[in-house]
């Protein structure tokens, strides 16, 4: 069956995480994504990542990570000659996405109104840290900055009462993972109207936007009512007991958050008594207890490793999960069922195997999928350029001038 998105093209002109990953949703869908790089250097990425080795091929795993079913185009916007091929490139299109700092594109002579003049209905993304209108537009922005501010960090790591470890920062790069969806989920939006409309639209997304809109409940919390949320550790402050407990092996989680779970819970351990213990009989008791109600389960958790507890819990109606690594999880027998990691032989430029994690859906008609494997820097440039129409002897010229 035909991909959602194909017959779309997207010129993505991003770099390192939240640009590139909101295009790799894109290019699983079928879209033909094109990525421009500067030449020479490319993608920062493509230093990035656990193996040297591939850092010094510009085949890093932080960029293979996120650039798998993609092809790659070397050009130097500032040139003159390099504009009027990514101009030429932009009649072909339907999205560009670019995550330069707010004015870059304008300063290049490449803004949104001047690349509709060639291509009526396309539709631009810009991805920034703070957006293109905010009084922190010109500063610079990281994913571990957006978390401070965001107030990510104020939230994440135990409170006082366990032992203090917040702010901390999540332990993945949160808020340029979710600036990254978010821009894939407007585009898709926008393609859908234009479908109607013929309309094009411009789309400016922050990250710093995203990531507090993604923090929902506890956003809400302060607005509505008035509540600052705080750091609970592993705990959960809607219900107790909901969190993570010691067992004879392995951390356990645990979300017995209706009281029938609760009820079931512990007549599973054994203490049936806890049920109707004042301190902990009805929901709001439990929380206000949740650290002398944790003791007590822990004692009985500590009879069985945390694979068995899961089992038993779940069989019985009470939701509970191992808390596993990340080898564990990759090696899971669900991760298999689902055809999560995508794997490619021998990739050109890295000249090894490797495995990717592909999209978080599965579709009736056929599954999100990466064709091909990261592309090494600027793999694509005659072929493209080709499709341009433009002969060997331009692509040798601008080869020659630095231009690709």
């Amino acid at each position: 069956m035909a991909a959602l998105l194909e017959g779309v093209r997207v010129l993505d002109l991003t770099n390192v995480l939240a640009g590139p990953f909101c295009c790799f949703q894109l290019a699983m869908l079928g879209a033909d994504v094109i990525k421009v790089e500067r030449p020479a250097t490319g993608d920062l990425a493509r230093e990035l990542g656990a193996d040297p080795e591939l850092n010094a091929k510009k085949m890093g795993v932080s960029f293979m990570a996120q650039n798998a079913g993609k092809r790659s185009i070397t050009l130097d916007l500032k040139a003159d000659a390099g504009k009027a091929i990514f101009k030429r490139l932009v009649a072909t299109a339907d999205v560009v996405v670019e995550n330069f700092r707010p004015g870059v594109m304008t300063r290049l002579g490449l803004d949104p109104k001047t690349l509709r003049a060639s291509r009526p209905g396309l539709i631009t993304c810009a991805i920034s840290g703070y957006g293109q209108d905010s009084p922190l537009k010109a500063d610079p922005a990281y994913d571990q900055i957006i978390q401070g501010l965001a107030g990510v960090m104020s939230v994440t790591g135990a409170d006082t009462v366990s032992g203090a470890s917040a702010p901390l920062r999540v332990g993945y790069p949160v808020a340029d993972t979710t600036g990254g969806m978010t821009a894939a989920f407007a585009i898709a939006a926008a393609l859908y109207r234009r479908s109607v409309t013929g309309e094009g639209e411009d789309i400016d997304v922050s990250m710093l936007d995203s990531t507090l809109v993604s923090m929902g409940w506890a956003v809400s919390n302060w607005l509505i009512a008035g509540v600052a949320p705080k750091p609970m550790g592993n705990e959960n402050v809607t219900a107790a007991p909901s969190g993570s407990f010691a067992t004879a092996s392995g951390l356990l989680n645990i979300a017995a958050n209706k009281q029938e779970q609760f009820e079931t819970l512990c007549q599973l351990l054994g203490r049936p008594e806890l049920a109707s213990d004042p301190r902990f009989g009805e929901r709001e008791a439990r929380k206000v207890n949740r650290y002398l109600l944790k003791a007590e389960l822990e004692r009985e958790l500590a009879a069985k490793p945390a694979a068995d507890w899961a089992a038993i819990l779940n069989r019985n109606g009470v939701p509970a999960g191992e808390v596993l690594d990340v080898p564990a999880i990759v090696e899971h027998e669900h991760v298999a069922a689902r055809d999560l990691i995508k794997r490619f032989d021998d990739v050109p430029g890295a000249e090894r195997d490797i495995a990717i994690a592909g999209a978080g859906f599965r579709l009736s008609k056929g599954d999100p999928d990466p064709k091909t494997p990261p592309p090494e820097l600027g793999a694509d440039v005659e072929p493209i350029l080709q499709e341009l129409g433009y002969g060997q002897a331009e692509i040798d010229a601008f080869r020659a001038d630095g231009v690709i």
